[in-house]
């Protein structure tokens, strides 16, 4: 999980989401800004570890969405429409 010591690091970065998220459309810029965070990152030194930390980095991030998110919504809409016969 992104648990990030200090809250007036969290606060900066909460910035951030809030402006991408005043755009309207995350489909797409979202991709966008991975990838550019990614390249620009890569520039400060490229090699397969900083590409396997960064890829890692994302799929951490998909399974934290997965686990606190998704699940619960899906756990509450088989409540709803009734489990799998």
């Amino acid at each position: 999980m992104p648990y990030i010591k200090g809250k007036s690091k969290r606060k900066e970065l909460d910035k951030i989401v809030e402006q991408i998220l005043k755009t309207g459309q995350i489909n797409g810029n979202l991709n966008y800004i991975l990838f550019k965070l990614c390249k620009e990152y890569m520039k400060e030194g490229e090699s397969y570890s900083a590409y396997k930390n960064f890829i890692g980095e994302i799929e951490m991030a998909k399974l934290e969405i997965y686990r606190r998110l998704c699940s619960k919504y899906e756990n509450l809409k088989m409540k709803i429409n009734g489990d799998v016969d």
